[in-house]
């Protein structure tokens, strides 16, 4: 996964075809339980660009993308917002795949 650490190096990353933003944090819990299924999840949608933004290096960018709680993820298109699954509860693997399967429906 891609990891984006400047203002310039989100707005650059999320132009693709098809990207989803994973917000996290190093001192996350609830970030580090999905930690082990993100490989997985990678591999099963192949035609998505993984990008990992920390919350604390881009508040600025989570303050302009509403994202409040972590771990969340944001899904993109040529620059645009597409969906969303952005709130501040534990994610399951189940849950991460309905929202790929939605946004890549989108």
């Amino acid at each position: 996964m891609e990891k984006v650490e400047t203002k310039t190096a989100f707005q650059e990353a999320i132009q693709g075809e098809r990207v989803v933003v994973l917000f996290s944090a190093d001192w996350c819990p609830d970030c580090r339980v999905i930690e082990p299924v993100l490989p997985t999840i990678e591999a099963d949608y192949p035609e998505v660009q993984f990008v990992h933004a920390d919350r604390d290096q881009l508040l600025e960018v989570c303050q302009e993308y509403d994202i409040f709680g972590i771990p969340s993820f944001v899904g993109f298109k040529n620059g645009e917002e597409i969906d969303r699954f952005a709130d501040k509860n534990r994610k399951t693997e189940e849950e991460i795949t309905v929202f790929l399967d939605r946004y890549l429906s989108r």
